[in-house]
């Protein structure tokens, strides 16, 4: 929780140091083995890790997205994997935050798990659905009690091993038009089943394993919300966009940042044959200093956004450009901060052992979490030159570029709505 100080000022929660040593010393093994980060889960919710954006009246930290994305940052420093994996419990607090701001409670549920230390996953990815929110290949059949059976298979399932509520949403065909129907799930309900198949290049202990829903029962009081198929202006969407695309950019800001220091303690502990430190080198000093900046510009970027959502500023159709443009933008930075830390640093850099080398595979997985340098790029070109137009059936045939295919309107957190493209692959890590 927020501690009072001794004049009587709440001190924002902070990640203890002790438990921070911990989990990086945690990390290589986990990397190594393949495994869960089972003990740094422990430790963050015994020290209220996942309670830190419920509000403080509800017994949390009271931490607004801003706050939250600094807390991924310095937590992706010690070990990129488990601040990427428990950022999905709280993209859904974050997201949680941002509906009940803009004049909604049916998240509720999602503040009431988080404050009793119950940690969140997401079951959305699905193999071949480009759509992510915006359609689903998975079935809900309604119980006609108001509740549903889910039967799918879901992707990318971080924290698959340990979490106790997992989202599920599905496609209800029973009535005149589709909708697409999105619920909560309970470990105790059964019927879900987890494939131990996650061997990654990188990010191992995030464990997002494939998950098969074999008909898991939601009764009514966890169905949280009923949608049409395609682009929708609803709270739900901007909420866990606007979470998900800024603390996963955050926990790669931290990645960056961590380049760069163990590439100023590698550079300062070196010296050539003259006696000259490494760290002298223009040319070292002059690749450091660019890579500082890009840190910083990036770092700057998802600041002043999540900032902006805490403070409901109205972007209007400038929101999900911004967020999609941000994400990309973030991990495309930290892939080639990372890599000219291991430039600079040399031969070291390219042991299995060196810590570098293991940023060097997790930061890869950046480019696989929506938004995707190419979806944010149609994204980014719909609103600023408008959709792509139809090709004219009567013009003469010839080679025609395809359309880009962007999604239509989806809720902002003023009145205009932006266009958004859907595609993008996995929402989770």
């Amino acid at each position: 929780m927020t501690e009072a100080n001794p004049t009587g000022k709440r001190r924002p929660w902070t990640l203890p140091e002790d438990v921070l040593v911990r989990i990086a010393e945690r990390a290589p093994r986990h990397d190594a083995e393949n495994t869960f980060a089972a003990e740094d889960l422990d430790e963050l919710r015994a020290a209220g890790y996942l309670r830190i954006g419920v509000p403080i009246a509800a017994g949390g930290s009271g931490l607004g997205l801003r706050a939250t994305a600094a807390v991924q940052r310095r937590l992706a420093r010690a070990a990129p994997a488990t601040a990427l994996g428990l950022g999905m419990h709280q993209v859904w607090v974050q997201a949680a935050r941002s509906v009940s701001a803009r004049g909604e409670s049916f998240l509720q549920s999602v503040t009431t798990h988080a404050a009793a230390d119950r940690l969140l996953a997401f079951g959305v990815s699905e193999p071949g659905n480009d759509r992510v929110l915006f359609d689903s290949l998975t079935d809900a059949v309604p119980d006609g009690d108001g509740g549903y059976r889910f039967t799918g298979t879901k992707v990318s399932t971080s924290l698959a091993p340990a979490w106790d509520v997992l989202s599920v949403f599905g496609k209800d065909v029973s009535g005149d038009e589709p909708r697409l129907v999105h619920g909560f799930a309970l470990r105790s309900d059964g019927r879900i089943r987890h494939l131990d198949d996650w061997d990654t290049l990188g990010m191992r202990a995030t464990q997002s394993r494939t998950t098969l829903l074999e008909g898991v029962h939601v009764p009514a009081d966890r169905i949280v919300r009923s949608l049409p198929v395609g682009p929708t202006a609803d709270p739900l969407v901007f909420g866990v966009f606007a979470a998900f695309e800024l603390l996963v950019a955050s926990v790669y800001v931290g990645i960056a940042e961590r380049a760069v220091e163990l590439t100023v303690a590698s550079v300062r502990d070196r010296h050539g044959l003259d006696g000259r430190a490494r760290a002298d080198d223009p040319d070292v000093r002059r690749a450091v200093a660019d890579m500082q900046g890009a840190v910083d510009a990036v770092a700057l970027q998802v600041d002043a956004l999540a900032r902006d959502v805490d403070e409901l500023e109205d972007h209007g159709a400038q929101w999900f450009p911004l967020l999609v443009g941000t994400k990309a933008r973030t991990v495309d930075t930290a892939q080639r901060v990372v890599d000219e830390a291991m430039r600079v640093v040399g031969g070291g850099a390219f042991r299995a052992t060196s810590e570098l080398a293991r940023l060097s595979r997790d930061v890869r997985a950046g480019q696989y979490h929506p938004s995707t340098r190419d979806s944010a790029a149609r994204t980014i070109a719909a609103v600023v030159l408008g959709p792509v137009a139809a090709p004219d059936a009567s013009a003469a045939p010839g080679p025609v570029a395809a359309a880009e295919p962007v999604a239509g309107p989806a809720v902002a957190s003023g009145p205009v709505a932006a266009p958004m493209s859907a595609a993008g692959g996995t929402i989770s890590s």
